[in-house]
């Protein structure tokens, strides 16, 4: 019992003993911060970034939770459950909806809430389904757009020289005509397959990414961090995607979103004009075999060019909130 209690003794009194030495350690360890008047607490700065990304953070979410943001955001997820069930919603299959029927132009009624086509077919059920057509061919296609100029563009900027004026020569001759013109062209080339038009789209897009990430790029690689990465010894291919394009990617998402709803809009002028795969339901297909008939049947061009609409502008509305929440110049707006 007496040499437990000793042992507690003892342990008070060093206890008792540690607290001045902690607070030399402390003052040795912080000399600067007392004796300099520019210099910083270490714990405190630490805590100040903190502070910051938490504060960056909610600021990046209250930016998404603007009224527009969120009314593009229920389009879009709308739009995109209309084009993965639309079996469940429609009507009509997809086979009766591209079939021939002996009721042109019907007006609305209760077997065709929306009317008929030139065909006789269900304007509600292929409305429907000219969504999932939509994203079939813009989703893939505008991933393949910001790959391929992802790539491209960053090899141009970070090696100069003849590899920057090769690929941005290149780039310049197929911005230099309009995409319709040229997706006119190339789908009157190859075919109206919708593969063959996802990757015509795709193709079309590569330049505009490739000359986007590029200026970024050529900011970037002056930073003192890539400097630092070169001098440990990291290889270019480490540095282009490892230590860079994370960095420089917010225009590239920011214009995404802008870029589906323009795919989605060139899809629908290329099915106007008789360019597309009759096999798939297209809204401007429809829009284009009903121009004719406005002012006697209007449902059958009205209500596919109202979805073209509402689905462009849901991207457009997603777009341009995360440009307010990623744009750092409007960081202090």
């Amino acid at each position: 019992m007496e040499q437990k209690y000793l042992i507690e003794v003892e342990e008070e009194e060093v206890k008792e003993e540690s607290v001045p030495i902690t607070v030399l350690k402390w003052f040795v360890k912080n000399l600067k911060f007392i004796a300099v008047p520019t210099s910083t607490y270490e714990e405190l700065r630490l805590k100040e970034q903190e502070y910051e990304k938490t504060k960056s953070q909610r600021k990046f979410i209250r930016k998404l939770k603007s009224l527009l943001t969120l009314v593009g955001l229920v389009i879009v997820l709308g739009l995109i459950t209309i084009a993965v069930f639309p079996h469940w919603i429609a009507p009509y299959t997809f086979q009766e909806a591209t079939g021939l029927y002996i009721n042109p132009f019907a007006a609305p009624s209760v077997n065709h809430i929306m009317g008929t086509t030139s065909l006789g077919r269900d304007v509600y059920t292929r409305l429907l389904f000219g969504a999932r057509s939509s994203l079939t061919v813009s989703l893939p296609a505008i991933s393949m757009s910001v790959i391929g100029g992802v790539f491209f563009g960053v090899i141009a900027a970070y090696y100069g020289g003849w590899v920057d004026s090769v690929i941005m020569r290149i780039a310049d001759v197929f911005l230099a005509f309009p995409g319709l013109i040229l997706a006119l062209v190339f789908v009157g080339v190859f075919g109206r397959e919708i593969e063959i038009i996802m990757m015509i789209y795709g193709f079309l897009g590569i330049p505009f990414y490739a000359r986007l990430i590029r200026g970024n790029v050529l900011q970037a690689k002056e930073l003192p961090y890539v400097q630092a990465a070169k001098v440990a010894g990291s290889g270019n291919l480490r540095i282009m995607f490892r230590h860079i394009l994370p960095n420089v990617i917010q225009p590239v998402i920011i214009s995404v979103t802008f870029a589906i709803g323009g795919f989605i809009l060139g899809l629908a002028g290329l099915a106007f004009l008789g360019f597309s795969d009759p096999t798939f339901i297209e809204w401007g297909m429809d829009i284009n075999t009903a121009r004719d008939m406005l002012y006697s049947a209007p449902w059958a061009s009205i209500y596919p060019g109202v979805m073209i609409v509402i689905t462009v502008l849901g991207f457009m509305l997603i777009g341009d909130g995360l440009r307010d929440a990623l744009d750092p110049r409007l960081k202090n707006l």
